[in-house]
């Protein structure tokens, strides 16, 4: 789970990147409550393979990545 509520883009996506490259992940879950970051992982996480399901909870988006 990566937890980048009250950040900015680009570091949301930093974030997400730093856990890829990490653990590589077959799942992971991202929580946002910035639109652009919504839009940015999202396209970043599909040049990685990953398939994304947003959903409102809130204030905040939750994404779920999966390969």
């Amino acid at each position: 789970m990566v937890d980048a509520r009250g950040l900015l883009c680009p570091m949301p996506v930093v974030m997400v990147q730093k856990e890829v490259k990490l653990s590589k992940p077959d799942a992971l879950d991202v929580l946002v409550d910035d639109p652009c970051a919504v839009e940015n992982i999202t396209r970043y996480a599909g040049s990685q393979g990953y398939k994304v399901a947003v959903t409102e909870e809130g204030a905040d988006f939750k994404l779920s990545l999966s390969k």
